[in-house]
């Protein structure tokens, strides 16, 4: 499709991520993309201009490689920190594969018995129940906190979207158990009374149970474009755009909304600069900034500048943040228009 037979109709899409801001019903929101392309200094910016119109705002960190204390110069953990600087704009940083393991470790401190550790094992031979369950557990966990909105920095696109698979993770656990408890069930209690153990398999299975009710509810909560929204982020090269088609199509796929791309590290050579590098990759970025703007007619494209410094700490994050509210437009001198 041409932009002359489609500009008419989509000019109303601005270039910003004001929308986000106003839809006041959104609840969790998702940024994602290929690492490297500034996927946390995004998150955090967005971050810090909805605490300015929403009254609690949580930023949690899924990604293994924990940015967010980089970002902000403060360290965070798996509780829930405020922000310094802010009142109401907190930040926390999780590993789903750590999550299972306390759990496990607070499981054998209570005396779950050999019944329950050999259901552990048989559980954990399904693959991705150990990360279900650690994404379970923080879930709930954040179920319980009273935000208004939430914001998760994923990890790189291959792990982003793995979480929706995982009530069918937890179907086949609770199916193997259920099948396994039924077959061995009354051998393994009466052997675990001979021995003074607690054969606790309807335990495991309750527990079970309960996270894949959790995550049920919750995946249901991220296929309603009312409470969610999935905010893309790359960079003008084309292993990114690659990437980012891939992410728009599964998304779809898995029925989340996605209308914003936000599009990082964009060079604005002078019109008299000499340095060639610039000016070729400034065409080259040109180039998938168009195919950007001819695939996404129907997305707020938002275009963030590559700066000279790197921003690090509270105070260059919110002078960041303003660009995604109030798009970027480069001095006369700068050759790049970036008008469509």
């Amino acid at each position: 499709m041409s932009h002359e037979s489609s500009d008419e109709e989509f000019e109303k899409l601005e270039p910003t991520l004001q929308n986000v801001l106003d839809q006041k019903s959104l609840h969790w929101i998702f940024v994602g993309g290929k690492g490297g392309v500034g996927k946390t200094t995004t998150s955090c910016s967005l971050a810090v201009q909805l605490s300015k119109v929403r009254d609690s705002v949580l930023l949690i960190s899924t990604d293994p490689a924990h940015n967010l204390s980089d970002a902000f110069g403060q360290k965070f953990s798996k509780e829930a920190t405020l922000v310094e600087g802010f009142t109401n704009l907190y930040a926390m940083e999780i590993d789903p594969t750590s999550s299972i393991q306390e759990m496990l470790d607070q499981s054998e401190q209570q005396g779950g018995g050999a019944m329950g550790a050999m259901m552990q094992d048989l559980a954990f031979a399904i693959p991705g129940v150990d990360e279900a369950m650690g994404f379970a557990e923080v879930m709930k966990q954040v179920k319980t906190m009273e935000y208004s909105v939430i914001i998760f920095d994923t990890a790189p696109t291959g792990h982003t979207l793995r979480f929706l698979s995982f009530p069918s993770v937890l179907e086949k656990a609770l199916a193997k158990i259920s099948q396994l408890s039924g077959r061995f069930g009354p051998m393994f209690q009466q052997m675990s009374g001979m021995m003074g153990l607690n054969a606790n398999q309807e335990d495991m299975f309750g527990k079970l149970e309960g996270m894949r009710a959790i995550i049920t509810e919750v995946n249901n909560q991220f296929k309603d474009p009312e409470k969610t929204t999935f905010i893309c982020v790359c960079i003008s090269e084309f292993l990114s755009l690659y990437e980012t088609e891939r992410m728009i199509q599964e998304l779809t796929t898995y029925q989340i909304d996605t209308h914003n791309i936000v599009v990082n590290q964009l060079l604005f050579p002078r019109k008299d600069s000499n340095c060639e590098q610039c000016l070729v990759r400034h065409r080259m970025q040109r180039k998938y900034l168009d195919q950007i703007y001819d695939l996404y007619e129907d997305f707020h494209i938002v275009l963030m500048p590559l700066l000279t410094k790197e921003i690090r700490g509270t105070q260059d994050i919110r002078e960041f943040s303003e660009m995604l509210v109030k798009p970027y437009v480069p001095p006369d001198d700068l050759l790049m228009d970036v008008s469509q």
